[in-house]
């Protein structure tokens, strides 16, 4: 199983996960996951459709958000702030470090209003640097 990094109480991020890391998953409580990789990324990971039948024999729920590092789009963010709000419990987001799973939370939750400065330092708290898109955070909670 790859390392979780807790953000907070809603959400953790991880590196590429497996189908078989999702029964643990559901055992340690988190009732989504979001997959932030596109399929084909890197030889070998698994794809998006192996991940999404491991989490739903588990009782989880699935959202799949391809993303690019540099390359989110404002349906993203506001696909994954939707995914967020409607997880009704802890969330795990992955991708193929957890910075795009990372920024991608960010920007989603600075949109809903979300202070960017408590979202830079619970980033920072899990091990992510995400200063540069502070200008962007500002500018989606309405702050710039």
């Amino acid at each position: 199983m790859t390392q979780l990094r807790r953000i907070d109480e809603t959400l953790s991020v991880a590196s590429q996960i497996a189908p078989e890391d999702i029964p643990m998953l559901a055992e340690q409580g988190f009732g989504l996951v979001i997959n932030n990789r596109p399929d084909d990324e890197e030889a070998g990971q698994p794809s998006s459709a192996a991940i999404r039948a491991a989490a739903e024999a588990a009782g989880l729920g699935y959202v799949a958000i391809p993303t690019v590092m540099g390359g989110m789009s404002s349906q993203q963010v506001e696909a994954m702030a939707k995914a967020l709000v409607s997880a009704g419990g802890p969330v795990l987001a992955y991708c193929r470090s957890g910075t795009r799973s990372c920024n991608l939370w960010a920007l989603a939750e600075a949109s809903r209003g979300g202070d960017p400065a408590v979202l830079t330092a619970k980033a920072a708290g899990a091990g992510y640097d995400i200063s540069g898109i502070r200008p962007l955070l500002d500018a989606l909670a309405g702050r710039a």
